[in-house]
């Protein structure tokens, strides 16, 4: 708000500092801590002189940092106190831990009154909340608090490893992070793109040691293609769990897409399950959509798995590994 003249000192009760009395002086210099002070007028002030208080107006009057008695005092007079109410209309700015609760009004405090930063100033959580951590949240209006449990998701991917092919590559390993962190594992195949015609094909790690023998794996497989020429395919007793023909390779612009999950691959109580969903055009002649089942006829941990060419090289593609959480 603006103001003609000297702006109001609100609610803020000052004891002036001591005022020694001058025989035969009416008028005198008000200050709090060596500095001049104004009152808002006469009737905003308590002024004691010789135990008796002052009639504002009449007994004092009041200009700017001075005060003028009535008549001049004398040797032996004694200013008690001048108290400076300031503007007893406003309580001004309440003192630290001087408003409770119950002074606030019901819904009196709004989103406008709140600083842009009461969130982002708060110093931030660097991991996933604990089940019992609490939110707010406006159910139909009324603010009520929910525990995390009830609101995290039902699951994410977290990225573990990137292997990007850039060259002609006969073995692509991924050996590292399948490990008992994760229950399970997806991998992702992008533009997987063989140097020539080829089935890409699978093989896994127990120990470190890639497996190779026969009657290992079991595999089942369905091919869906924009031709018709569907078919089915299935095995035992294969040294490969998936092995999806002719990837593409022949052409500068084909190539292979698929997603592989790896089921509990650090139990060692089951056989291990392996699926795969994937997507590639069949030598520029048909689309294909594939989905496959395979099992790792074994109770041994896997730590790693191996991806290559029936014939010929990987030239490039990304591969990446997710822990499923």
């Amino acid at each position: 708000m603006a103001y003609i003249g000297k702006q109001p000192v609100v609610g803020n009760f000052q004891v002036c500092d001591a005022i020694s009395v001058v025989n035969g002086q009416a008028a005198y210099t008000m200050q709090v801590g060596s500095a001049n002070v104004e009152p808002e007028n006469a009737n905003h002030m308590l002024v004691s002189l010789n135990g008796v208080l002052q009639k504002p107006g009449s007994s004092f009057t009041i200009s700017g940092a001075t005060i003028t008695f009535a008549s001049n005092l004398a040797t032996g007079d004694v200013i008690d106190f001048i108290i400076l109410l300031g503007d007893v209309l406003n309580i001004g700015t309440p003192s630290d831990n001087g408003v409770v609760t119950a002074s606030i009004a019901a819904n009196a405090v709004t989103g406008a009154k709140l600083n842009t930063d009461v969130i982002s100033a708060q110093t931030a959580l660097a991991a996933e909340p604990a089940d019992t951590d609490e939110f707010l949240i406006s159910d139909a209006g009324t603010l009520k608090r929910i525990d995390y449990s009830y609101i995290k998701g039902g699951g994410s991917y977290n990225l573990l490893s990137t292997t990007t092919i850039t060259s002609n590559t006969s073995n692509v390993d991924i050996t590292s992070n399948i490990d008992s962190t994760y229950k399970n594992y997806l991998i992702t195949l992008t533009n997987i793109h063989p140097s020539t015609d080829a089935s890409l094909r699978m093989r896994v790690f127990h120990g470190g040691s890639i497996v190779d023998g026969s009657n290992t794996y079991l595999y089942a497989h369905t091919r869906y293609r924009s031709d018709g020429n569907s078919n089915n395919d299935a095995g035992g007793g294969n040294y490969n769990p998936l092995s999806i023909d002719n990837v593409g390779g022949g052409a500068a612009n084909e190539c292979f897409n698929g997603e592989i999950i790896l089921f509990n691959p650090s139990g060692t109580t089951f056989h291990k399950a392996i699926q795969l969903a994937a997507t590639n055009m069949d030598e520029l002649t048909a689309t294909n959509h594939v989905t496959a089942s395979a099992t790792v006829v074994s109770t041994n941990a896997i730590d790693g798995v191996r991806f290559y060419l029936s014939t010929g090289s990987i030239a490039s593609g990304v591969i990446k590994l997710y822990g499923i959480s």
